[in-house]
Parts: C-alpha cells; structure tokens; sequence
C-alpha cells in the first residue's frame, strides 16, 4: 500500500472521529439544553441541572431557618449589632426575616435588670447561646447560624456595582469620636458601599429626630431600614447581569462569613432562590416595646402577639398563606436612650 493511501486513510479516520466527537458534543448540548428546559428553564434549570438536580429533588427539601448576627468591627466587644432570624421554604417559595431588637430581655426578672441581660450580650458566651436564647423568643428550631461581619453588605454593595434603594429621609447625623459621618438624601439613588455604611448605621439626626414613628423610630427604623437594604442587594446580586461576578461575590461572602453550613447543605435551596420574589419577602419585628428598667433600657418582647406572628410566618412559609396582616411598624417605638450608633 503506497504512503499516498495510508495518509489518506489516516485523514479519513481523524475525520471521522472528529465529525464522531462534535456528533457527541451536539446530542450532549441537547440533552442538556432539555434537561434545563424540564427543571424549570432559565437561570434556576441551568442551576439544577449543573449541580446535578432536578424538580422532583424539591420534595426532599424542608423549610431552612437561619439566624443572622451581624458583629460590629468597630468595636471592641463580643455583642452582635444585628439579630435576624430568617426562613425559607422552596416549596411555597416563601421567606420571611424576623429581627430581634439587639436590647430584647431574656433574664429572669425586669427588676434587675442589667446589660448582660440583653440578647445583643449573649453572643459573648458563645453563638450557641443566641441561637437557643432566639429559639426561646420565638418556639423556632433553627438550623443553621451565619455570623457576619458587618462589613459582608457594605463590600458586596461595591462588588454588584451599586444598589437602587430608596433612603426613606433626610440623614444628617456626624460623630467624630467613631469618625462617623451620615449624610444622605430622601428618594431613591444608587447606594454604593460608601453610602450603604451611612444608611446602615443611621439612627438619628444631629438634631434628635429620627425615622416617622409609623416606620419605626430610632433603632426600630434603623432595623426596618437594614432588612429592606438586606433584600434590595440580594435582589440585585442574583441578578442575570452578576453572573459573572459569582467568584467575587462567593469571595466576598466567606471572607466576611462564619457559619456552621456546609456546602452541601445549602446548595440543594440555591436554585430555588432564584424564584424568590424579594420584594414580596415577609420583614417583622419581634413585638414588644422598651421599658426602663432597674435604670436599664430593655426591650421587653410580648408573648401573646410574638406567638401569633410566629404561627403567622410559619403558617405562610408551609402553605403560603398569609392569615394575619403585615405588622411592619405597628411595634412601639419608644426609643432606647443608651443606645449608640
């Protein structure tokens, strides 16, 4: 057989394991492409079937609750400025975030009061701590606790490139001891990290005067004001335009991040989070107003409406159905005067 035959039975047969191969890619393009289209289409059927999921695994997923504390870096103590309980059913495609004033009394009697005896104080003792003092408040189990440096909202606000929120009024408020200064317009505009770190810490103007008392005064609206940030810049991180920004946002989240969550856990709800409608997430406040005590300001959470909210939230996290109404602002507003930002 001459040199000329064999080179072109070799070109042959590369072309016909070339043409085999881009055959195989064309029929696994297909099948992939169906099997995104069967698991829901779009972002979240890319999502599941990526991670090797489909619709049906829905059926072994539970309601998730998940308590948030939000840790200061500028200062020097073990108390979480922020407490947040949050759940989430990827069944009825239903979440809800319950915050827990940071001066809510958990000791044994109001009378005697003392620092130590607010919840913001337990984190001290360890985060198991919070989390049974969180599931005493509200009945909950929960099941996981993330534990944020409360820089993770400022530099992810940067990392998406900016969030659209609406700043509900006029700041005006500057503390040259913390370096703090809080100078922010009514209306909406586009919140960069900057401005995210004075709209968080905002409580009241140089003045004394504070958010409308139908929003929540003082801490109360600041926590409002946290919670709608919270679900503006998660709304705008899933995005379809952030996709590309995944790594940096993933990085961005660990560095800031301690959890006992393993991946494996989360993963399974993190398509399905792409159907969450942030807009429409429940936001609540544990009832209950402060009351100076034993010259202590506390905030003293009320048993009989924290029970109905809970049956409330839980209600509507299993059956999406709301039986109650929004209470966002229907707490009492006295201000807790020992309170800093």
């Amino acid at each position: 057989m001459s040199r000329r035959v064999k080179t072109k039975k070799k070109k042959s047969g590369l072309k016909r394991i070339f043409g085999l191969l881009i055959l195989i890619s064309i029929i696994a393009g297909v099948v992939f492409a169906v099997q995104i289209q069967q698991n829901g289409g779009g972002l979240k059927g890319f999502l599941l079937t990526t991670l090797g999921s489909s619709k049906k695994d829905l059926e072994d997923l539970d309601t998730i609750y998940v308590l948030a504390l939000g840790v200061s870096t500028d200062l020097n103590s073990h108390l979480t400025d922020t407490v947040m309980l949050c759940g989430y059913n990827p069944k009825t495609n239903q979440a809800m975030m319950l915050s827990i004033p940071r001066d809510t009394f958990i000791g044994k009697n109001k009378n005697r009061a003392k620092g130590n005896d607010k919840i913001n104080a337990v984190y001290a003792k360890g985060v198991d701590k919070t989390v049974e003092a969180v599931e005493e408040l509200t009945g909950i189990d929960i099941d996981y606790y993330a534990v944020i440096n409360n820089d993770l909202l400022i530099q992810m606000v940067d990392v998406v490139g900016g969030v659209q929120f609406e700043v509900p009024i006029d700041m005006d408020y500057d503390d040259p001891t913390q370096d703090l200064h809080i100078h922010l317009s009514k209306g909406m505009q586009t919140i960069d990290g900057e401005k995210a770190e004075q709209l968080l810490r905002f409580r009241h103007n140089n003045d004394g005067s504070s958010y409308p008392y139908d929003y929540g005064d003082n801490d109360y609206g600041r926590m409002r004001t946290q919670r709608e940030f919270m679900k503006a810049t998660m709304s705008q991180a899933i995005q379809p335009s952030n996709m590309l920004k995944f790594k940096d946002i993933m990085n961005t989240v660990m560095e800031n991040l301690d959890t006992n969550m393993k991946l494996e856990d989360i993963l399974p709800y993190v398509p399905y989070t792409m159907d969450i409608d942030f807009d429409n997430i429940r936001t609540e406040q544990l009832p209950g107003e402060s009351e100076l005590c034993n010259k202590v300001w506390v905030y003293i959470h009320d048993e009989d409406e924290t029970e109905a909210l809970v049956q409330d939230l839980t209600n509507m996290l299993e059956n999406g159905v709301i039986d109650g109404t929004d209470t966002e602002g229907s707490v009492s507003n006295t201000v807790n005067e020992s309170n800093d930002n």
